[in-house]
């Protein structure tokens, strides 16, 4: 599960700029209104817009607009809508993309995603190309602070936990998608701060990938990754290390 854990290093420190221009919360703002309107405003009564409160409170958004985002959700106030759509395709090498969007235009974004593959040598496939070779996980962060790897492991895996990972700030902790919530309660109960709570979509097998294709990999996951409507994009490369800090630095 370490390619994960390496993008989501790498997104971490690209998060703090991508706030400073305001593209994330734009993203989190639209998984706030989707989860309220598709679950009901109820943080208790609905996981996935709990999960999204996390991750704004996370991000420091101002308690307001996350009021106002799930007002507009649960139809309290006027607003856009959005919907949720995902999409399929290969990138240089063939290496397999998987992309979820939260879109008000389906038309707009499709051909935005679209020109993004064909932009950095890869193609769009159709539905269930690649879906097969991802399969769907829970994702936790615990701050490493204060923690050590000891201690969280003992923890996460009575908590239910499958894996967990060391990262530069935090530890990444995996679990089956459904267990999620249950070991988010657990690790918290035990008094574990978890920063951020998602579910993930993880390959089910991988394709090693370095020098110019490790570049060019890159290049289109940040390209799709900054449209305004991609909330999250995978894929199922390998790069090393070494190639990871070099392409982060």
């Amino acid at each position: 599960m370490s390619g994960h854990n390496k993008w989501s290093t790498i997104k971490h420190k690209k998060g703090r700029l991508d706030a400073a221009r305001g593209k994330l919360f734009t993203k989190l703002i639209r998984e706030l209104v989707v989860s309220a309107r598709e679950g009901g405003g109820d943080v208790d009564g609905n996981p996935r817009l709990r999960a999204a409160v996390l991750a704004a409170r996370g991000a420091n958004m101002p308690k307001d607009t996350i009021e106002r985002a799930v007002k507009r959700g649960s139809g309290d106030l006027d607003g856009e809508q959005y919907e949720s759509v995902t999409y399929e395709g290969y990138g240089p090498g063939g290496v397999a993309f998987f992309v979820e969007a939260l879109t008000s235009n389906r038309n707009r974004t499709v051909a935005e995603v679209r020109h993004a593959f064909s932009k950095h040598g890869g193609n769009l496939g159709t539905d269930g190309s690649v879906a097969w070779m991802f399969e769907q996980k829970g994702y936790l962060e615990v701050p490493s602070e204060g923690v050590t790897f000891e201690q969280i492991f003992e923890a996460a895996v009575e908590a239910g936990a499958e894996d967990v990972e060391t990262g530069d700030e935090l530890y990444s902790i995996y679990c089956e998608f459904t267990d999620m919530h249950e070991v988010a309660n657990t690790l918290q109960a035990a008094g574990f701060e978890v920063s951020s709570l998602k579910s993930v979509r993880l390959p089910t097998n991988t394709i090693d990938v370095e020098g110019d294709l490790a570049d060019s990999t890159m290049r289109l996951m940040d390209f799709i990754d900054d449209l305004d409507d991609v909330q999250n994009v995978y894929n199922n490369a390998e790069i090393s290390d070494e190639e990871m800090e070099r392409l982060s630095s």
